[in-house]
C-alpha cells in the first residue's frame, strides 16, 4: 500500500505556502519533507490527514493505495499522526490509552486486553498497562503514543516533527524504535522536520520543501 502526492499545495487567500509537492512513498518507506520553521511542514500534515483549517484550500491529489482520500473525512482516510508532543490522555492508565486507538477489527475485551498488552511488550512497557501516563518519562511516552497510533491500523503515517521534544540523548533510541516499527508493519510514512539527522536515520527519499517567495 503506497501513499502518493501529487502535485499537492495548500493555499491561504489563494496563494501558495510553497511549490507543489510530489511524491512516491512505498510499503515501509519513511520518507522525509524538510523545511524550516513557518514554511508549512505542520500544514502538509493536516492536508493529508484530513484536518486542514477552513482558511485554507489545498490543490493536487493524495492517492492511498490508488484510492483518491482527499474527498473523504479524516475518521475514514486511514491515516494516523504521530505529532511533536507525545500527548496521552492524563485521565486514562496507559493501558487505557492504547485501547483507546485500537481498531474495531479487534472484538471482545479478552482479545483487545490482549492486544494492548502485546503492544505494551512490544513497546518495552510490560506491566505499565495499570500506570498514570504522568509517571512515564520522556521516552516511554513517545513509544506509548507511537504504539496507540498503530493499534489503528493506519494504512499510513504521518510523523510531524516526532523527535523534536525529546532529550538528545533520547532521539536515537526513539527513532530507531519508530522507524523499525513503519518497517515491520510495511505501511507508509511521511514525517515533517527541520532536522537532518531525522531524514539521515529515516534513509528514505528526502524532499524539503521551498518557500513559494524562493521559487524562481
Amino acid at each position: 500500500m503506497s501513499l502518493d502526492l501529487d502535485a499537492l499545495c495548500p493555499r491561504l487567500a489563494g496563494a501558495p505556502l510553497f511549490a507543489p509537492l510530489s511524491l512516491a512513498i512505498a510499503p515501509g518507506t519513511v520518507a522525509s519533507v524538510m523545511g524550516p520553521s513557518g514554511v508549512g511542514k505542520s500544514t502538509l500534515i493536516d492536508a493529508i490527514a484530513g484536518h486542514l483549517a477552513p482558511a485554507f484550500t489545498l490543490t493536487g491529489s493524495v492517492t492511498l493505495n490508488g484510492a483518491d482520500i482527499l474527498a473523504r473525512p479524516a475518521e475514514s482516510r486511514r491515516v494516523g499522526v504521530v505529532f511533536q508532543d507525545a500527548v496521552l490522555f492524563p485521565h486514562l492508565s496507559v493501558g487505557d490509552n492504547l485501547a483507546f486507538g485500537l481498531s474495531r477489527a479487534v472484538k471482545g475485551r479478552a482479545a483487545r486486553r490482549a492486544t494492548v498488552e502485546a503492544a505494551l511488550e512490544q513497546a518495552g512497557l510490560s506491566g505499565f498497562a495499570a500506570r498514570d501516563p504522568a509517571s512515564l518519562s520522556g521516552g516511554q511516552r513517545a513509544r506509548a503514543a507511537l504504539m496507540r497510533s498503530l493499534l489503528a491500523d493506519p494504512a499510513a503515517l504521518l510523523l510531524d516533527e516526532p523527535f523534536s521534544r525529546l532529550d538528545t540523548a533520547l532521539r536515537d533510541e526513539i527513532r530507531a524504535f519508530t522507524f523499525a516499527r513503519i518497517r515491520a508493519r510495511a505501511i507508509p510514512a511521511l514525517m515533517v522536520s527541520h532536522d537532518p539527522a531525522d531524514a539521515a536515520a529515516a534513509r528514505g527519499p528526502t524532499i524539503r520543501l521551498i518557500p513559494i517567495g524562493d521559487i524562481t
